[in-house]
Protein backbone atom coordinates (compact mmCIF):
# COMPACT_ATOMS: atom_id res chain seq x y z
CA UNK A 1 0.00 0.00 0.00
CA UNK A 2 1.17 3.39 -1.20
CA UNK A 3 1.55 6.44 1.85
CA UNK A 4 0.13 9.26 1.61
CA UNK A 5 3.37 11.06 0.89
CA UNK A 6 3.39 8.85 -2.43
CA UNK A 7 -0.11 8.72 -2.71
CA UNK A 8 0.18 12.71 -2.69
CA UNK A 9 3.21 13.23 -5.10
CA UNK A 10 1.79 11.12 -7.46
CA UNK A 11 -1.84 13.20 -7.52
CA UNK A 12 0.47 16.21 -7.75
CA UNK A 13 -1.48 19.22 -9.41
CA UNK A 14 -3.90 16.42 -11.27
CA UNK A 15 -7.47 17.73 -10.90
CA UNK A 16 -6.82 20.94 -9.45
CA UNK A 17 -9.24 22.86 -11.59
CA UNK A 18 -12.35 20.21 -10.74
CA UNK A 19 -11.91 20.03 -7.43
CA UNK A 20 -11.26 24.05 -7.14
CA UNK A 21 -15.04 23.97 -8.93
CA UNK A 22 -16.00 21.85 -6.66
CA UNK A 23 -15.29 24.03 -3.23
CA UNK A 24 -15.95 27.45 -5.00
CA UNK A 25 -19.33 25.16 -4.66
CA UNK A 26 -18.94 24.13 -1.18
CA UNK A 27 -16.76 27.26 0.12
CA UNK A 28 -18.19 30.08 2.36
CA UNK A 29 -17.48 33.34 2.33
CA UNK A 30 -15.16 34.99 5.00
CA UNK A 31 -14.80 38.98 4.55
CA UNK A 32 -17.28 39.87 7.71
CA UNK A 33 -17.75 39.00 11.87
CA UNK A 34 -20.98 37.94 10.76
CA UNK A 35 -19.35 35.24 8.62
CA UNK A 36 -18.29 32.99 11.63
CA UNK A 37 -22.01 32.24 12.21
CA UNK A 38 -22.12 28.87 10.52
CA UNK A 39 -18.65 27.89 11.63
CA UNK A 40 -20.08 28.55 15.38
CA UNK A 41 -23.62 26.99 14.51
CA UNK A 42 -20.79 24.08 13.77
CA UNK A 43 -19.41 23.67 16.71
CA UNK A 44 -22.76 23.63 18.81
CA UNK A 45 -22.26 21.97 22.24
CA UNK A 46 -18.63 20.50 21.59
CA UNK A 47 -16.46 20.76 24.30
CA UNK A 48 -13.49 21.11 22.55
CA UNK A 49 -12.31 23.47 19.96
CA UNK A 50 -9.14 23.55 18.63
CA UNK A 51 -7.89 26.38 16.10
CA UNK A 52 -4.61 25.92 14.16
CA UNK A 53 -2.45 27.80 12.29
CA UNK A 54 -0.17 27.38 9.13
CA UNK A 55 2.69 29.49 10.67
CA UNK A 56 3.65 30.70 14.27
CA UNK A 57 4.28 34.18 12.71
CA UNK A 58 1.10 35.49 10.57
CA UNK A 59 -1.05 38.05 12.05
CA UNK A 60 -3.96 37.07 10.40
CA UNK A 61 -4.02 33.68 12.60
CA UNK A 62 -3.61 34.97 15.62
CA UNK A 63 -6.39 37.63 14.87
CA UNK A 64 -8.61 35.03 13.40
CA UNK A 65 -8.03 32.54 16.50
CA UNK A 66 -8.74 35.71 19.28
CA UNK A 67 -12.24 36.81 17.32
CA UNK A 68 -13.65 33.00 17.37
CA UNK A 69 -12.21 32.36 21.03
CA UNK A 70 -14.23 35.95 22.21
CA UNK A 71 -17.47 34.60 20.34
CA UNK A 72 -16.80 31.08 21.98
CA UNK A 73 -16.30 32.54 25.53
CA UNK A 74 -18.83 34.86 24.95
CA UNK A 75 -21.87 32.96 23.78
CA UNK A 76 -20.94 29.49 24.68
CA UNK A 77 -19.68 30.05 27.98
CA UNK A 78 -16.03 28.29 27.21
CA UNK A 79 -13.75 28.15 30.64
CA UNK A 80 -10.01 29.01 29.24
CA UNK A 81 -7.91 28.74 26.35
CA UNK A 82 -4.73 26.90 26.43
CA UNK A 83 -1.72 27.81 23.53
CA UNK A 84 1.46 25.82 22.25
CA UNK A 85 3.52 27.40 25.36
CA UNK A 86 5.45 27.08 28.42
CA UNK A 87 3.62 26.89 31.86
CA UNK A 88 5.20 29.29 33.45
CA UNK A 89 5.25 32.17 30.93
CA UNK A 90 2.03 31.34 30.24
CA UNK A 91 1.01 31.70 33.83
CA UNK A 92 1.93 34.69 33.87
CA UNK A 93 -0.62 36.03 31.76
CA UNK A 94 -3.56 33.94 33.63
CA UNK A 95 -2.68 35.69 36.16
CA UNK A 96 -2.74 39.36 34.53
CA UNK A 97 -6.08 38.57 33.26
CA UNK A 98 -7.52 37.32 36.18
CA UNK A 99 -6.45 40.94 37.86
CA UNK A 100 -4.29 38.34 40.54
CA UNK A 101 -2.48 40.47 43.09
CA UNK A 102 1.42 41.76 41.40
CA UNK A 103 0.48 40.62 37.78
CA UNK A 104 1.62 43.68 36.43
CA UNK A 105 0.26 46.74 35.21
CA UNK A 106 -0.65 46.14 31.63
CA UNK A 107 -0.68 42.94 28.51
CA UNK A 108 2.19 44.36 27.47
CA UNK A 109 4.58 43.97 30.23
CA UNK A 110 2.85 40.28 30.96
CA UNK A 111 3.86 39.28 27.07
CA UNK A 112 6.85 41.12 26.88
CA UNK A 113 7.91 38.88 29.66
CA UNK A 114 8.45 36.10 27.13
CA UNK A 115 12.47 35.98 26.65
CA UNK A 116 12.70 32.13 25.75
CA UNK A 117 13.64 32.33 21.95
CA UNK A 118 10.66 32.51 19.83
CA UNK A 119 9.94 35.00 21.79
CA UNK A 120 7.21 36.45 18.91
CA UNK A 121 5.20 33.43 19.46
CA UNK A 122 3.36 34.82 22.17
CA UNK A 123 5.35 38.04 23.05
CA UNK A 124 3.39 39.82 20.36
CA UNK A 125 0.97 43.01 19.66
CA UNK A 126 -1.77 40.20 18.74
CA UNK A 127 -1.74 38.88 22.09
CA UNK A 128 -1.89 42.15 23.63
CA UNK A 129 -5.37 43.02 22.56
CA UNK A 130 -6.33 39.71 23.38
CA UNK A 131 -5.15 40.16 26.61
CA UNK A 132 -6.86 43.16 27.40
CA UNK A 133 -9.57 41.78 26.57
CA UNK A 134 -10.31 38.67 28.45
CA UNK A 135 -9.20 41.05 31.50
CA UNK A 136 -11.86 43.25 30.71
CA UNK A 137 -14.27 40.27 30.23
CA UNK A 138 -13.10 38.60 33.16
CA UNK A 139 -13.23 42.06 36.14
CA UNK A 140 -16.93 41.60 37.14
CA UNK A 141 -16.93 37.70 37.02
CA UNK A 142 -16.68 35.64 40.27
CA UNK A 143 -13.02 33.97 41.04
CA UNK A 144 -14.66 30.56 39.99
CA UNK A 145 -15.97 32.20 36.17
CA UNK A 146 -12.87 33.96 35.23
CA UNK A 147 -11.72 32.98 31.86
CA UNK A 148 -7.84 31.44 32.20
CA UNK A 149 -5.55 31.56 29.70
CA UNK A 150 -2.56 28.50 30.16
CA UNK A 151 0.34 26.71 28.32
CA UNK A 152 0.37 23.27 27.19
CA UNK A 153 4.44 22.92 26.39
CA UNK A 154 6.66 20.81 28.02
CA UNK A 155 9.84 23.36 27.22
CA UNK A 156 10.07 24.93 30.30
CA UNK A 157 11.86 22.34 32.62
CA UNK A 158 14.16 24.71 34.96
CA UNK A 159 11.72 27.54 35.15
CA UNK A 160 8.91 24.90 36.61
CA UNK A 161 11.79 23.56 38.55
CA UNK A 162 12.15 26.53 40.18
CA UNK A 163 8.46 27.38 40.47
CA UNK A 164 8.35 23.63 42.31
CA UNK A 165 11.17 24.42 44.71
CA UNK A 166 9.80 27.87 45.60
CA UNK A 167 6.12 26.53 46.56
CA UNK A 168 7.29 23.51 48.56
CA UNK A 169 9.54 25.51 50.44
CA UNK A 170 6.37 27.67 51.62
CA UNK A 171 5.02 24.97 52.12
CA UNK A 172 6.44 21.46 53.82
CA UNK A 173 10.28 21.60 54.20
CA UNK A 174 10.57 16.97 53.23
CA UNK A 175 8.94 17.88 50.33
CA UNK A 176 11.06 20.86 49.36
CA UNK A 177 13.83 18.82 49.88
CA UNK A 178 12.98 16.22 46.96
CA UNK A 179 12.47 19.37 44.59
CA UNK A 180 15.81 20.73 45.94
CA UNK A 181 17.78 17.19 45.05
CA UNK A 182 16.13 17.31 41.45
CA UNK A 183 17.42 20.97 41.06
CA UNK A 184 20.79 19.90 41.68
CA UNK A 185 20.78 16.82 39.38
CA UNK A 186 19.92 19.52 36.52
CA UNK A 187 22.69 21.93 37.99
CA UNK A 188 25.61 20.66 35.51
CA UNK A 189 23.82 21.41 32.80
CA UNK A 190 23.45 25.38 33.01
CA UNK A 191 19.41 25.35 31.89
CA UNK A 192 20.40 23.90 28.21
CA UNK A 193 18.02 21.15 27.31
CA UNK A 194 20.67 19.82 24.65
CA UNK A 195 23.26 19.84 27.44
CA UNK A 196 21.21 17.68 29.28
CA UNK A 197 20.27 15.44 26.07
CA UNK A 198 23.53 14.66 25.32
CA UNK A 199 24.76 14.04 28.61
CA UNK A 200 22.02 11.16 29.02
CA UNK A 201 23.15 9.82 25.65
CA UNK A 202 26.92 10.08 26.04
CA UNK A 203 29.03 6.54 26.80
CA UNK A 204 28.37 7.10 30.33
CA UNK A 205 24.74 7.92 30.45
CA UNK A 206 23.17 9.94 33.46
CA UNK A 207 19.98 10.40 33.86
CA UNK A 208 17.75 12.62 36.46
CA UNK A 209 14.49 10.88 36.23
CA UNK A 210 14.47 9.25 39.74
CA UNK A 211 14.84 12.36 41.19
CA UNK A 212 11.77 14.23 38.99
CA UNK A 213 9.40 11.34 40.14
CA UNK A 214 10.50 11.45 43.43
CA UNK A 215 9.80 15.44 43.83
CA UNK A 216 6.13 14.70 41.98
CA UNK A 217 5.82 11.89 44.48
CA UNK A 218 6.55 14.21 47.86
CA UNK A 219 4.47 17.10 45.89
CA UNK A 220 1.51 15.14 45.52
CA UNK A 221 1.46 14.06 49.15
CA UNK A 222 0.90 17.39 50.62
CA UNK A 223 -2.66 19.18 50.73
CA UNK A 224 -3.34 22.46 49.17
CA UNK A 225 -2.96 25.34 51.24
CA UNK A 226 -4.17 28.65 51.56
CA UNK A 227 -2.06 30.37 48.58
CA UNK A 228 -1.60 33.80 47.04
CA UNK A 229 -3.52 32.31 43.57
CA UNK A 230 -6.46 30.69 45.65
CA UNK A 231 -7.19 27.55 44.67
CA UNK A 232 -5.15 27.15 41.71
CA UNK A 233 -1.87 27.43 43.49
CA UNK A 234 -1.38 23.52 44.10
CA UNK A 235 -2.59 22.76 41.05
CA UNK A 236 -0.06 25.12 39.10
CA UNK A 237 2.73 23.36 41.47
CA UNK A 238 1.92 20.04 40.77
CA UNK A 239 1.40 21.01 36.97
CA UNK A 240 5.14 23.00 37.20
CA UNK A 241 6.15 19.19 38.76
CA UNK A 242 4.49 17.11 36.07
CA UNK A 243 5.86 19.36 33.65
CA UNK A 244 9.99 19.31 34.98
CA UNK A 245 8.91 14.97 34.72
CA UNK A 246 7.85 14.83 30.71
CA UNK A 247 10.65 17.72 30.14
CA UNK A 248 13.35 15.22 31.60
CA UNK A 249 11.81 12.63 29.24
CA UNK A 250 11.02 14.65 26.25
CA UNK A 251 14.98 15.98 26.25
CA UNK A 252 16.24 12.52 27.04
CA UNK A 253 14.45 10.90 23.89
CA UNK A 254 15.46 13.98 21.83
CA UNK A 255 18.49 12.59 20.88
CA UNK A 256 17.00 9.03 19.53
CA UNK A 257 15.09 10.20 17.45
CA UNK A 258 12.20 12.51 16.42
CA UNK A 259 9.33 10.69 16.22
CA UNK A 260 9.68 9.44 19.92
CA UNK A 261 10.52 13.07 21.53
CA UNK A 262 7.40 14.35 19.14
CA UNK A 263 5.01 12.20 20.53
CA UNK A 264 5.92 13.21 24.29
CA UNK A 265 6.01 16.21 23.64
CA UNK A 266 1.95 16.07 22.28
CA UNK A 267 1.26 12.94 24.77
CA UNK A 268 2.33 15.73 27.68
CA UNK A 269 0.17 18.61 26.04
CA UNK A 270 -2.81 16.66 25.84
CA UNK A 271 -2.85 15.73 29.14
CA UNK A 272 -2.16 18.63 30.15
CA UNK A 273 -5.19 19.60 28.52
CA UNK A 274 -7.16 16.86 30.82
CA UNK A 275 -5.70 18.21 33.67
CA UNK A 276 -7.47 21.56 33.20
CA UNK A 277 -10.72 20.47 32.15
CA UNK A 278 -10.91 18.43 35.45
CA UNK A 279 -9.73 20.90 37.00
CA UNK A 280 -12.22 23.78 36.04
CA UNK A 281 -15.49 21.39 36.77
CA UNK A 282 -18.25 18.89 34.70
CA UNK A 283 -18.89 21.94 32.48
CA UNK A 284 -15.50 23.09 31.50
CA UNK A 285 -14.86 23.92 27.48
CA UNK A 286 -11.79 24.28 26.17
CA UNK A 287 -10.12 26.44 23.27
CA UNK A 288 -6.63 25.29 21.76
CA UNK A 289 -4.02 27.60 19.77
CA UNK A 290 -1.62 25.10 18.14
CA UNK A 291 0.38 24.58 14.99
CA UNK A 292 -1.66 22.75 12.53
CA UNK A 293 0.87 20.01 12.84
CA UNK A 294 -0.35 19.56 16.50
CA UNK A 295 -4.26 20.29 15.94
CA UNK A 296 -4.98 18.47 12.51
CA UNK A 297 -5.32 14.63 13.28
CA UNK A 298 -2.14 13.03 12.72
CA UNK A 299 -4.01 10.49 11.17
CA UNK A 300 -4.59 11.91 8.11
CA UNK A 301 -1.45 12.60 7.23
CA UNK A 302 2.13 11.17 6.74
CA UNK A 303 2.86 11.40 10.39
CA UNK A 304 0.91 8.49 10.98
CA UNK A 305 3.24 6.20 8.69
CA UNK A 306 5.68 7.56 10.87
CA UNK A 307 4.52 6.33 13.70
CA UNK A 308 3.75 9.88 15.02
CA UNK A 309 0.43 11.22 17.42
CA UNK A 310 -0.78 14.46 18.04
CA UNK A 311 -2.84 16.38 20.30
CA UNK A 312 -6.06 16.28 17.72
CA UNK A 313 -6.09 12.78 17.20
CA UNK A 314 -5.11 12.18 21.04
CA UNK A 315 -8.14 14.56 21.89
CA UNK A 316 -10.75 12.81 19.10
CA UNK A 317 -9.90 9.60 20.78
CA UNK A 318 -10.66 10.73 24.44
CA UNK A 319 -13.60 12.36 23.98
CA UNK A 320 -15.00 11.45 20.66
CA UNK A 321 -15.48 13.28 17.14
CA UNK A 322 -19.08 14.84 18.74
CA UNK A 323 -17.41 16.78 21.04
CA UNK A 324 -13.88 18.20 19.31
CA UNK A 325 -13.83 20.72 16.68
CA UNK A 326 -10.65 20.88 15.02
CA UNK A 327 -10.01 23.99 12.70
CA UNK A 328 -7.04 24.43 10.58
CA UNK A 329 -5.90 27.52 9.01
CA UNK A 330 -3.87 28.16 5.55
CA UNK A 331 -3.12 30.99 3.27
CA UNK A 332 -1.93 31.31 -0.32
CA UNK A 333 0.80 34.08 -0.14
CA UNK A 334 1.99 37.14 2.14
CA UNK A 335 4.71 37.34 4.95
CA UNK A 336 5.19 35.91 8.21
CA UNK A 337 7.83 36.41 11.51
CA UNK A 338 10.60 33.55 10.97
CA UNK A 339 14.09 33.16 12.22
CA UNK A 340 16.76 31.19 9.17
CA UNK A 341 17.75 28.80 12.11
CA UNK A 342 17.01 27.80 15.52
CA UNK A 343 17.78 30.80 18.12
CA UNK A 344 18.81 33.03 15.52
CA UNK A 345 17.17 36.69 14.85
CA UNK A 346 13.33 36.51 13.81
CA UNK A 347 12.56 38.04 10.54
CA UNK A 348 9.94 39.24 8.00
CA UNK A 349 10.53 36.96 5.34
CA UNK A 350 8.01 36.76 2.11
CA UNK A 351 5.77 33.74 1.33
CA UNK A 352 5.46 32.97 -1.70
CA UNK A 353 2.50 31.80 -4.00
CA UNK A 354 1.46 28.18 -2.88
CA UNK A 355 3.33 25.08 -4.51
CA UNK A 356 1.00 23.98 -7.18
CA UNK A 357 -1.57 21.29 -6.35
CA UNK A 358 -1.62 22.03 -2.79
CA UNK A 359 -4.84 22.26 -0.89
CA UNK A 360 -3.51 26.27 -0.79
CA UNK A 361 -3.59 26.58 -4.29
CA UNK A 362 -6.90 24.77 -5.15
CA UNK A 363 -8.45 27.35 -2.89
CA UNK A 364 -6.76 29.83 -4.18
CA UNK A 365 -7.80 29.03 -7.73
CA UNK A 366 -11.73 28.25 -6.45
CA UNK A 367 -11.40 32.06 -5.50
CA UNK A 368 -8.92 34.60 -4.59
CA UNK A 369 -10.66 35.64 -1.04
CA UNK A 370 -10.89 34.28 2.24
CA UNK A 371 -13.40 31.55 2.77
CA UNK A 372 -14.43 28.31 5.01
CA UNK A 373 -14.80 24.91 4.06
CA UNK A 374 -17.07 23.23 6.79
CA UNK A 375 -15.84 19.47 5.71
CA UNK A 376 -17.42 17.53 8.21
CA UNK A 377 -20.93 19.83 8.02
CA UNK A 378 -23.89 17.17 7.73
CA UNK A 379 -25.35 19.20 4.64
CA UNK A 380 -22.03 19.59 2.65
CA UNK A 381 -20.69 15.52 3.07
CA UNK A 382 -21.93 14.44 0.30
CA UNK A 383 -19.88 16.73 -2.32
CA UNK A 384 -17.13 17.01 0.43
CA UNK A 385 -16.34 13.29 1.54
CA UNK A 386 -16.02 11.50 -1.78
CA UNK A 387 -13.40 11.68 -5.00
CA UNK A 388 -10.98 14.48 -4.92
CA UNK A 389 -11.45 15.70 -1.59
CA UNK A 390 -10.42 12.74 -0.16
CA UNK A 391 -6.99 12.45 -1.97
CA UNK A 392 -3.74 13.30 -0.28
CA UNK A 393 -2.27 16.91 -1.36
CA UNK A 394 0.39 19.14 0.24
CA UNK A 395 -0.61 20.98 2.73
CA UNK A 396 1.87 24.49 4.00
CA UNK A 397 3.35 24.07 7.50
CA UNK A 398 5.66 26.72 8.02
CA UNK A 399 7.96 26.27 11.40
CA UNK A 400 9.58 28.96 13.56
CA UNK A 401 12.37 27.82 11.53
CA UNK A 402 11.85 28.79 7.70
CA UNK A 403 13.26 29.40 4.14
CA UNK A 404 11.36 30.63 1.56
CA UNK A 405 14.00 29.67 -1.07
CA UNK A 406 13.40 26.39 0.02
CA UNK A 407 9.33 26.41 -0.19
CA UNK A 408 9.30 24.16 -2.80
CA UNK A 409 11.05 21.22 -1.88
CA UNK A 410 9.71 20.98 1.45
CA UNK A 411 7.06 22.76 4.43
CA UNK A 412 4.13 20.54 2.51
CA UNK A 413 2.30 18.10 4.57
CA UNK A 414 0.33 15.25 2.82
CA UNK A 415 -3.37 16.15 3.88
CA UNK A 416 -6.66 14.36 3.45
CA UNK A 417 -8.18 17.32 4.57
CA UNK A 418 -11.65 16.27 5.49
CA UNK A 419 -10.16 13.71 7.90
CA UNK A 420 -7.55 16.08 9.22
CA UNK A 421 -10.06 19.24 10.31
CA UNK A 422 -13.69 19.62 10.94
CA UNK A 423 -13.64 23.21 9.41
CA UNK A 424 -10.65 25.06 7.13
CA UNK A 425 -10.71 28.74 7.52
CA UNK A 426 -8.37 29.40 4.03
CA UNK A 427 -6.85 33.12 4.08
CA UNK A 428 -5.80 34.21 0.70
CA UNK A 429 -3.34 36.93 1.54
CA UNK A 430 -1.47 37.28 4.52
CA UNK A 431 0.92 40.02 6.38
CA UNK A 432 3.71 39.12 9.24
CA UNK A 433 2.75 39.24 13.20
CA UNK A 434 3.78 42.40 15.29
CA UNK A 435 6.18 41.24 18.07
CA UNK A 436 6.57 43.29 20.92
CA UNK A 437 10.57 42.24 20.72
CA UNK A 438 11.20 43.25 17.18
CA UNK A 439 10.69 47.28 17.26
CA UNK A 440 8.49 49.39 19.40
CA UNK A 441 5.35 50.09 17.23
CA UNK A 442 4.60 53.19 16.30
CA UNK A 443 1.92 54.33 18.38
CA UNK A 444 2.39 51.81 21.42
CA UNK A 445 -0.49 50.54 20.71
CA UNK A 446 -1.71 47.44 19.07
CA UNK A 447 -1.58 47.14 15.19
CA UNK A 448 -5.48 46.81 13.57
CA UNK A 449 -6.83 43.86 15.92
CA UNK A 450 -10.33 43.00 13.32
CA UNK A 451 -9.39 39.88 11.23
CA UNK A 452 -11.34 39.86 8.23
CA UNK A 453 -9.96 43.85 6.91
CA UNK A 454 -7.20 41.92 4.72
Amino acid sequence: MRTLQERSSAHGVAGVEELAARCRKVALPLEGADDLDPLLKRIGNAGCVLLGEASHGTSEYYLSRAKISQRLIQEKGFSFIAVEGDWPDCYRVNRYIKGYPDSGQDAHEALHAFDRWPTWMWGNWEMVALAEWLRRYNADRPEERKVGFYGLDVYSLWDSLNAVVRYLEKVDGQAAEAAKRAYQCFEPYGEEGQEYARATYAWVPHSCQHEVVEMLTALRREQPGAQQDGREAYFVAEQNALVVQNAEHYYRTMITGNRTSWNVRDRHMAETLERLLQFHGPDAKAIVWEHNTHIGDARATDMAHAGMVNIGQLTRERYGRETVVLVGFGSYQGSVIASYEWGAPMRRMAVPAARPGSWEDVLHQAGAHNQMLLLTDGSLLGDIQRGEFMEPRGHRAIGVVYDPEYEHRGNYVPTILPERYDAFLFLDQTRALHPLHLEPHNQGEPPDTYPWNV
